[in-house]
């Protein structure tokens, strides 16, 4: 139980809320071989850091509703679904990645109750009823939008339930790896292709830091607020040596998130908002 014990300290959800991981990352091991061959190997690398986004989720809200926006074709509204959440998954699914195959792996989605809303947050809104979502998420999403979130996150408060989380990850703008690297010249936030030769640039266009989240979190007024830090992209690198450490540099860095590849606001919203 080492995981639940880990996220009840940071969390501060009531004992035995949490899902086992263990339980977690075989619903999303059993889940990944039902994709499409041509997808296994990247949903095979991905239940490590989905295990951690379901795993910490289930413990604010198990059993809860939760509405995941930006989350594509990936796993992480499937792994909700599949240990007992009520899950919807919001996305426009027009990055180059959805280009084929989407309505086949979204399927999966479907079969598993995950209910699937076609729509540009930024633009058009969420669409949720108010007060009636216990969590809504957003991982390597926010980075991607081309105006500003202000909006959208007023409509997430709104759509919150009193005391409902809001859980938001992104890339890190100064983590330590782009600290070494930058000052060598090897610091491209995404290629010139794809932002040149696309009629539509779906890269990312801001990243943020740590200052910047704790920034989104007093404009939405969240309480409980906490920033937490991961390196998942250590874990796939392709120099064996690479992947070896990053797990170990990993468990150091998590002390310092403002230092990690990947950071995560939670909030929560008062049980009464001005």
């Amino acid at each position: 139980m080492r995981f639940v014990r880990q996220q009840v300290n940071v969390v501060k959800v009531p004992d035995g809320a949490a899902v086992r991981s263990d339980r977690i990352r075989g619903e999303l091991e059993r889940l990944a071989s039902r994709y499409p061959p041509q997808w296994r190997r990247q949903m095979a690398y991905e239940v490590q850091r989905q295990t951690f986004h379901v795993g910490l989720v289930a413990s604010l809200a198990p059993g809860g509703v939760l509405a995941d926006v930006g989350g594509g074709t990936g796993m992480f509204s499937v792994g909700c679904a599949a240990v007992g959440m009520s899950a919807t998954l919001i996305d426009d699914f027009a990055d180059p990645s959805n280009e084929s195959g989407t309505d086949e792996l979204l399927d999966l989605h479907r079969s598993v109750g995950v209910k699937i809303e076609v729509r540009d947050v930024v633009r058009d809104g969420l669409g949720l009823d108010p007060e009636s979502t216990d969590v809504i998420t957003t991982f390597d999403s926010m980075e991607h939008w081309h105006h500003s979130p202000k909006r959208l996150f007023a409509e997430v408060l709104a759509a919150l339930r009193p005391g409902g989380w809001f859980l938001l990850g992104v890339p890190n703008c100064v983590s330590l790896r782009k600290r070494i690297t930058v000052p060598l010249g090897r610091g491209k936030w995404s290629s010139m292709a794809d932002w040149y030769e696309r009629p539509v640039f779906r890269g990312h266009v801001r990243e943020p830091d740590v200052d910047d989240l704790r920034y989104i979190a007093r404009d939405m007024g969240l309480t409980e607020v906490r920033i937490l830090g991961r390196n998942w992209l250590g874990r796939a690198h392709p120099r064996p040596v690479i992947r070896t450490l990053t797990p170990l540099v990993d468990r150091a860095l998590r002390l310092r998130p403002s230092l990690c590849s990947d950071l995560y606001l939670l909030g929560r919203r008062p049980e009464s908002v001005r």
